[in-house]
Order: C-alpha cells, then sequence, then structure tokens
C-alpha cells in the first residue's frame, strides 16, 4: 500500500467504523430504553364461551370443556382418569398444556410435564438433565427436524395398566442439532378463526405489502383449500387439529387418527400398542366424542378482551401505543382484524375478528428447518396477538420471555420493520423511545 493512499483507506475505515458504532449504539439503545411492563394483572378475560350461543351450542361447549379436562391413563384404572394413553404421549390432559392465563390458552408458569403424576420420575429426570424440559417451563413438544415429526417425550413404560411394555424414550442426547421445540399455541376465539373464509385469507396474500414483507397461505394438500391452525398454518379444522393433537400429544386412538404411532415411524410391539383396543376415542351410548368435544370447546370459546388501561399505563398510551404499531409496520403482517363468512352459528357469522394477525405464513428469521404443507422449514403463522397481555413464553419455542426478546427476535421479512422499531430505519417510521415504550404497553393491554 502506497503512502498516498494510506490516509484515504484509514478514512474510510474510520467512517465504516463509526456508522457500524452508530447503528449499534443505536440497536443497543433500543433494547435498553423500552421495557416489557411484564404479564397484565386481573381477571384472565379469557376462559369463558363467545356470547350469542344457543342452548345446543352452550350445552357443546360445557361438554367440551369437560372432556378438555379430563385426564388419561393407560386403562383407567388410576382414580379420576380415562383408558387410553400412551404408548408415547407429551401429556396426559389437553387442559394441562392449554392452561394459562386460563384453560384454553398456552403453557403455565409451573411446568406440568415434571410432575410425577404425568410420567415415571427417570423419564422426566433425564428430559431435565437435557434441558429439553424445565421446572419453570414452558410446556414442550420436541421434533427432530431431520424428518420433521414429533418424537414424543414420555412412554408408558413404568405406569400402572403398562406392566409388559419396556419401550425407551427416543434418542433424544443422541439427536444433538437436530431437535426442534415448539409450545402449545392459545385457542382462545378458535371458532372465529375457523369461521374465516379462506377467500378472506387470499386476499391478504394477494394484497401489496410494503417493508419487503410477502406472505402466503398454507393449503391443503388434497383439496387444496387455506389451512390456518398451527404453528405453521398447516391444520384445516378444529376438528383435524383436536384429532391429531389427542393422538401425537397424548397418544390416544381415534376415528380420524386411528393407529398409535411408534417412533421413528416404527409400530412399538404389540405389548405397547394394544393394551386398550382401538380406536380408543369414538361416540358412545349416543354421546360424542373427545375429538368433537375438543372442537366445540374450540369453536365456541371467546376471544381474549383487551382492556383500556391497566397498572399505570393509561388509555392515552395505549392509543398511541397502537398508533406506534400501525406507524412502524407491524400491522403488515399483524393484520387488526378479519371478518367471519356467513356461518351457520349466528354467533360466528359477519363477526370482527381482531385476532391481530394474517393467517399467512412468513419467514421472519426464526424458522425450525421443519416444512409442512406449503409452510417451509424458515415459515410460521404469523402468531394472532389478541391475549398477548398475560402470555409467559413467547415465539414458537417459548425462547423469549419478554415482548422485547420477542420483537428483537424478528427478522427475514421483519427485518426492515425491526430497524424501524430500533430507531434506525426511515425517518418516516422510525420509533422514538417513548413510541417504543408505549407499543409494548399497547401489545400488554390485548
Amino acid at each position: 500500500m502506497s503512502l498516498a493512499k494510506a490516509p484515504v483507506t484509514m478514512t474510510v475505515r474510520a467512517i465504516a467504523a463509526g456508522v457500524f458504532a452508530v447503528a449499534f449504539f443505536a440497536i443497543a439503545l433500543a433494547q435498553s430504553d423500552a421495557t416489557d411492563p411484564g404479564p397484565r394483572g386481573g381477571p384472565p378475560g379469557a376462559g369463558a364461551k363467545i356470547a350469542g350461543l344457543t342452548g345446543i351450542e352452550s350445552d357443546s361447549f360445557d361438554q367440551g370443556l369437560e372432556s378438555f379436562n379430563e385426564i388419561a391413563s393407560v386403562t383407567g384404572s388410576v382414580p379420576d382418569t380415562e383408558a387410553g394413553l400412551g404408548p408415547r404421549f407429551n401429556l396426559n390432559s389437553c387442559a394441562g398444556c392449554h392452561a394459562h392465563p386460563d384453560v384454553g390458552g398456552t403453557s403455565p408458569a409451573a411446568n406440568p410435564q415434571t410432575s410425577e403424576s404425568v410420567a415415571p420420575l427417570p423419564q422426566i429426570n433425564a428430559l431435565l438433565n437435557l434441558g429439553i424440559i424445565r421446572l419453570d417451563g414452558p410446556v414442550r413438544e420436541v421434533r427432530f427436524s431431520n424428518d420433521g415429526g414429533v418424537h414424543d417425550l414420555f412412554t408408558i413404560t413404568g405406569l400402572e395398566g403398562a406392566e409388559g411394555c419396556t419401550i425407551l424414550q427416543p434418542d433424544f442426547a443422541g439427536a444433538g442439532g437436530q431437535l426442534r421445540f415448539r409450545i402449545p399455541t392459545p385457542l382462545f376465539g378458535g371458532g372465529l378463526i375457523e369461521a374465516i373464509e379462506d377467500a378472506a385469507i387470499l386476499a391478504n396474500e394477494a394484497a401489496s405489502k410494503p417493508n419487503g414483507i410477502s406472505g402466503r397461505a398454507n393449503r391443503n394438500g388434497n383439496d387444496g383449500t387455506v389451512t390456518r391452525f398451527g404453528w405453521k398454518a398447516q391444520n384445516k379444522s378444529l376438528t383435524i387439529f383436536s384429532g391429531e393433537a389427542y393422538n401425537v400429544e397424548q397418544g390416544i386412538t381415534n376415528e380420524l387418527f386411528p393407529d398409535e404411532r411408534g417412533e421413528g415411524g416404527v409400530p412399538d410391539p404389540p405389548a405397547c400398542r394394544q393394551i386398550v383396543p382401538g380406536p380408543q376415542d369414538r361416540p358412545s351410548g349416543g354421546e360424542p366424542d373427545d375429538v368433537n368435544n375438543f372442537a366445540n370447546f374450540m369453536r365456541f370459546l371467546a376471544p381474549p378482551e383487551p382492556v383500556s388501561a391497566y397498572g399505570s399505563v393509561t388509555t392515552a398510551q395505549i392509543a398511541m401505543g397502537f398508533d406506534a404499531f400501525k406507524k412502524v409496520g407491524c400491522d403488515g403482517c399483524h393484520k387488526p382484524s378479519m371478518t367471519t363468512g356467513n356461518h351457520l352459528s349466528e354467533a360466528l357469522r359477519y363477526k370482527a375478528v381482531n385476532l391481530f394477525s394474517d393467517l399467512l405464513v412468513h419467514d421472519v428469521g426464526t424458522g425450525d428447518d421443519i416444512a409442512q404443507g406449503l409452510a417451509n422449514g424458515a415459515q410460521f403463522r404469523t402468531a394472532p396477538l389478541w391475549g398477548l397481555g398475560q402470555r409467559l413464553f413467547f415465539m414458537h419455542d417459548g425462547s423469549a420471555l419478554n415482548l422485547v426478546d420477542a420483537i428483537n427476535a424478528h427478522g427475514g421479512e421483519a427485518a426492515t420493520v425491526i430497524r424501524s422499531y430500533r430507531g434506525i430505519g426511515n425517518p418516516s417510521n422510525r420509533l422514538t423511545a417513548t413510541e417504543r415504550q408505549n407499543l409494548l404497553n399497547f401489545l400488554r393491554s390485548l
């Protein structure tokens, strides 16, 4: 390098270093100058039945809630349980996973998967030692990236009624970097989401979007209709969602999923899979099966109610926070409201659904390398934000414990929005420290 060129080169390097330092400082400041107000106190504002139900619909909700709270054991010999658990499972009840802030929600603070009333202590300890589950949550299911499938945490080996079964837990230690985690999705307002027509979701897909946002609908591989439930919007309906979860999460066969799952595509031995005749869940004595009861519970489960003020946060701050939410471009994916179609149930017909989601799948930099339907390994459904006010764990894997970390985890299609959130983007979109705080205050009002 010549002496003549040295000052110019050094100047360029100095400018670049200065720009980097300023950008780094702006990001660090944005991460520290606004804080998550934390889970909102007071009543949960969720867990009740939706308004306007008929008597039959109301009874269906009640019966569904009862089924949702049931606990399963292997043969039903454990007091106050029903038969069919396993051979492989993640928990022994629906309500155990979907518990916070009320039944139908998401993971509670204390992880029920660590209780000896659920699984044998050696199996629990093995998972605790590997860091797969923790006492302080969240509830987790595990997938392997090499096959995309759920590998259940527990087996019925050692449980009452399974004396002849000796199958082992999956080789989680050997799976290493293939482990991928998911936490329970909240179920509030499920019937309203189900009642949104495909055309409305496809309109979101077709709409012009700013800030580099794209997104697409996931679809059923057979009939081509739009799917919408689950972290990747991979399930079409609440009934399918229920039947699959019953089989995958509790190991209970049903008329939609009549076979035991086994491990890695290999069926378990007869001594494990034939303890209780299948399908274990089916209509009986004129009563509907649990799968349809679960679906009815979710279908008529009310959405969370936002609040106009809480703690020291005022109505004005929440309103300004909503303005900041739109200014920065969060509503590019988290669409504040959609409308249901001409549903058979009047309680679900032509209703506003204030879910803060477009129900499309996007690449926002938090992918898990697992494809489901048309959603590739980088994409996830835009998570509905209603009920965010009391949630404890965020992102698909529960890795974020507060809203600031959840927001800062975004990238990909959301990169421009996040730059503006941090105050380093387009001057017309970037937020001030006060706007950032009000945005967080607004999110906790939902």
